[in-house]
C-alpha cells in the first residue's frame, strides 16, 4: 500500500525547518505533497506562485515530493489527492496546543486521516517564517535559516517593501 502524506502550510517564506521536515517525511512516506494554503487574510509577503517556485526549487532533489496549492479545508484537499497522513511540525511546546486542537478537529472531520508530528532538527527548532521575515526586515542575517533561493528573494522583497513604506511615509 502506498502511503501519501500531506504537509500543509502557508510557507511564507519556506524555511530550512520546513525543508528539513519535507526531507524527513520523504524518507518515511511513499509520497509527500507540500500544500500551500491560499489564504490572503494572512497578508503574505510572497504570492502563492512565488512560494510554489521556492518550494519546488528547495525540494527539487526529492523525487517523491510535489508542491501544490489549495483553497478551503485541508481535509477536503487531503481526500482529493488520496493522502492518508497529515504531516505537521512541532518546534516547541507552544506549537503543540494549537497543533493538537487542529489534529483533533481534522480527526473529527476525516477519521481516516492520521496526523503525524515531527520535530525539526534542533538547529531549526527556533526558526519560524515570521521571525525570519522580521530579522531580514531589520537588516539581520538569515543565512542558514532559509534555502539560498529563498534568501535571495526575501532580501529583495524586504528591500522593496521598506522602500515602498518610506516612499509612502509609513
Amino acid at each position: 500500500m502506498t502511503v501519501k502524506a500531506l504537509y500543509p502550510g502557508t510557507f511564507d517564506p519556506p524555511t530550512n525547518g520546513h525543508v528539513d521536515l519535507i526531507e524527513r517525511g520523504s524518507k518515511i512516506f511513499d509520497h509527500v505533497t507540500v500544500a500551500i494554503l491560499n489564504n490572503p487574510v494572512k497578508n503574505p509577503l510572497f504570492t502563492v506562485d512565488e512560494r510554489v517556485e521556492m518550494l519546488q526549487e528547495a525540494t527539487r532533489a526529492l523525487g517523491n515530493v510535489t508542491v501544490a496549492t489549495f483553497d478551503g479545508m485541508m481535509v477536503d484537499f487531503a481526500r482529493q489527492i488520496g493522502a492518508k497522513v497529515v504531516l505537521r511540525g512541532i518546534r516547541a511546546i507552544s506549537d503543540y496546543e494549537h497543533e493538537f486542537q487542529m489534529a483533533l478537529m481534522n480527526r473529527r472531520l476525516a477519521p481516516d486521516l492520521e496526523t503525524v508530528f515531527l520535530q525539526p532538527a534542533g538547529r531549526y527548532s527556533f526558526v519560524s517564517s515570521r521571525m525570519v521575515k522580521e530579522v531580514v526586515s531589520f537588516g539581520g542575517k538569515a543565512d542558514g535559516l532559509v534555502p539560498a533561493c529563498v534568501l535571495k528573494r526575501l532580501k529583495s522583497r524586504v528591500k522593496q517593501t521598506v522602500k515602498a513604506d518610506r516612499d509612502y511615509g509609513h
